[in-house]
């Protein structure tokens, strides 16, 4: 990974590794609440094109200098910063704001994917977030891709122990129409 030494990026999530493909050409990701970029970094050693959104301005210039297209933008309040724009991939994880979310799988372009991964119900036992404004409940990504008419491809509700233990749901769904080539199962 192109690594700028100002910027020690994090590893990709290992749901991200394996569920992001390489892009065919012009392909376009959307790093959702992007944090420290590190998935946005990753899908542009994949060949996307990537915009990585973030309300925290401070992250988003050490991955706006290795060539990422940024956005400083707080996602939950204000007037929604997308109008007409679709991706091939839209990559969001440890991250959650319900009101928006139906908006943001409606950036999904056809024929693209959604790639989300965060905390869920029961991630108290293990520490922060508690909060249950911030932890999916039972079933809710898999909700929300039926509420948006996209094809899930795999999905995970339980609890993993690397890098940290934790409660997540994932979920990788597919925007019809879907390409064969698109169903590869990791």
């Amino acid at each position: 990974m192109n690594q700028d030494p100002s910027h020690r990026m994090e590893r990709p999530s290992s749901w991200v590794e394996r569920w992001l493909v390489p892009a065919p050409q012009g392909a376009t990701l959307l790093d959702f609440a992007c944090g420290s970029g590190r998935h946005a970094l990753y899908g542009q050693t994949l060949g996307y094109t990537v915009l990585a959104v973030d309300q925290n301005g401070s992250v988003l210039s050490p991955i706006e200098r290795m060539g990422v297209s940024t956005l400083e933008k707080d996602l939950e309040h204000g007037r929604w910063p997308f109008s007409a724009e679709r991706f091939d991939a839209v990559v969001c994880t440890h991250y959650l704001f319900r009101p928006r979310l139906d908006l943001m799988l409606g950036l999904v372009a056809p024929g693209g994917r959604w790639i989300h991964e965060t905390f869920a119900v029961g991630n108290a036992e293990f520490g922060r977030p508690s909060n249950p404004a911030f932890l999916l409940r039972p079933g809710e990504l898999l909700s929300a891709a039926q509420r948006a008419g996209l094809q899930v491809l795999a999905y995970e509700d339980g609890v993993v122990s690397h890098p940290r233990a934790a409660r997540l749901q994932r979920i990788v769904a597919l925007r019809p129409p879907v390409a064969a080539s698109s169903l590869a199962l990791g």
